[in-house]
């Protein structure tokens, strides 16, 4: 397995693509989801869902897909940090 790194949460991402002065009312706006929404994101409080991978891909030029990965990474990183529960592996019947 490779070792990992602590990625940022994609809202940490999002607030860098956010133009200097932009509000997140403003943000939220354009991109016709709730300012609590938004906040809750580029605050690590929430996920970034599909729904919103699409909307900030459109806002930003971006792909939705990368905004998930990020996603990913992040929330695997975060579960690595948890103890691990002790589950016994399925064997291979030949």
């Amino acid at each position: 397995m490779t070792k990992m790194h602590n990625p940022a949460h994609p809202g940490e991402v999002l607030r860098e693509f956010l133009p200097e002065g932009m509000s997140v009312t403003d943000a939220a706006q354009r991109l016709c989801i709730s300012r609590v929404m938004l906040s809750r994101v580029l605050n690590g409080r929430s996920a970034m869902t599909a729904d919103m991978a699409i909307r900030v891909g459109l806002l930003t030029a971006t792909s939705p897909e990368s905004w998930l990965a990020n996603q990913m990474q992040w929330d695997l990183w975060q579960s690595s940090r948890k103890p691990k529960p002790k589950i016994q592996p399925l064997r291979h019947v030949a």
